[in-house]
């Protein structure tokens, strides 16, 4: 069976126009957030890189199985990697 999606009912049809007459409020732009400095979030930074250690024994751990790779780039490779990013233009520079 197929329900109707109106109501036979006038008065409830009447109210929904009602509604629909009512002019919306006019929506409010959130202003724009100020550019802002913590000087607070400073001083946990440096608290977490005072508790981190000096050496960490999982990035020599990873040097180590980087340099004993036989697939990794050969120094040739890395030198020739280097001189072009070293002789690539500075996009950040004004070229006009």
């Amino acid at each position: 069976m197929i329900h109707s999606a109106s109501s036979s009912n006038p008065s409830a049809r009447n109210n929904a126009l009602a509604a629909a007459l009512v002019p919306a409020a006019p929506a409010r732009s959130a202003p724009a957030p100020a550019d802002q400095i913590h000087i607070d979030l400073s001083s946990t930074l440096r608290l977490a890189l005072q508790q981190s250690p000096e050496i960490r024994p999982e990035v020599v751990a990873r040097a180590h199985a980087i340099a004993s790779d036989s697939t990794y780039p050969s120094d040739m490779i890395l030198r020739a990697i280097s001189a072009v990013i070293i002789n690539a233009p500075d996009i950040s520079e004004d070229q006009a």
